[in-house]
């Protein structure tokens, strides 16, 4: 295997088999038909034909759409049909720095192909020896990729808060970083991907940032989602993702860019440069 195959991994949606989703005149996401008929019971909320689902017309403002998709989320959540409620709402639009049309709990934007977006961090250490990048393992009681590995801090992006800001909070929950350091944090760049699973599309894109740790600095987490944190070489966490599926799926398109930006993936060392570089970008 190889880093390709993280990217063909994450985009491995076929949008043929999903209805499309229309807010205020605009597509902003995709269903799966068999979910399109739980729908079917909210007619005053949803219009329903073969081409695509649409959220009523009559709600016509942020606060309205919000609350007429209230009510069918809690109670598809309260059946199973939608599992994980987390009371934390995202926003729902069509490209990042649009007004939202409207927000949804964070648990079903899957099931309706939403866009969300969140942030991530690479945090790295310059030692003698070369460069090392801090690796977290997460909790084995988390309801998503428990044990798996991940990026040094991360989260999704609720609404009403910049993902700086964001990422900032993160790093003071996740791994105790005080903020003169978490002050330094700075964005590279974006990955995204389509990645369908069992609950549905995820069309979503991540805000990556890059910050340089003090060496003597070790991450201590504080909210219960990381077991631990080791500091690995940076080869080391290279010939991890080309080799294995060890990192939660996602993680491994924000690293991966990583080591295109500090030069560890190049077009003379690795045959699918071009194709990696272009992949770690799509859309649905």
């Amino acid at each position: 295997m190889g880093y390709l195959d993280h990217i063909q991994a994450c985009n491995n949606a076929d949008l043929s088999q999903f209805r499309p989703f229309h807010v205020a005149g605009q597509r902003v996401g995709w269903l799966q038909d068999e979910f399109v008929a739980q729908l079917a019971a909210w007619p005053d909320v949803f219009d329903l034909d073969e081409e695509k689902v649409t959220l009523k017309s009559a709600t016509d403002n942020f606060e309205a759409r919000s609350l007429a998709i209230k009510a069918p989320l809690r109670d598809l959540a309260e059946t199973g049909a939608i599992n994980g409620w987390r009371r934390e709402y995202f926003p729902v639009m069509k490209m990042w720095g649009d007004p939202p049309l409207m927000q949804m709990e964070r648990s079903s934007r899957p099931h309706f192909g939403t866009c969300s977006w969140a942030v991530a961090l690479n945090g790295f250490v310059s030692l003698d020896d070369g460069l090392y990048i801090w690796i977290a393992y997460r909790a084995k009681d988390k309801p998503t990729f428990p044990g798996m590995l991940d990026v040094f801090v991360g989260g999704g992006l609720p609404i009403g808060i910049a993902p700086r800001d964001n990422l900032i909070k993160e790093c003071a929950e996740e791994a105790r970083i005080p903020r003169e350091i978490s002050d330094r944090i700075r964005s590279t760049s974006v990955v995204s991907y389509c990645h369908q699973a069992l609950n549905g599309v995820k069309p979503d894109q991540v805000f990556c940032y890059d910050v340089e740790m003090p060496a003597e600095f070790v991450p201590v987490n504080r909210d219960g989602e990381i077991d631990r944190f080791e500091l690995w070489p940076v080869e080391e966490v290279a010939a991890r993702i080309r080799d294995s599926f060890d990192f939660k799926f996602n993680c491994n398109l924000v690293i991966i860019d990583f080591l295109v930006r500090h030069g560890y993936i190049t077009p003379e060392n690795e045959p699918d440069y071009m194709a990696i570089v272009l992949g770690l970008r799509q859309a649905g």
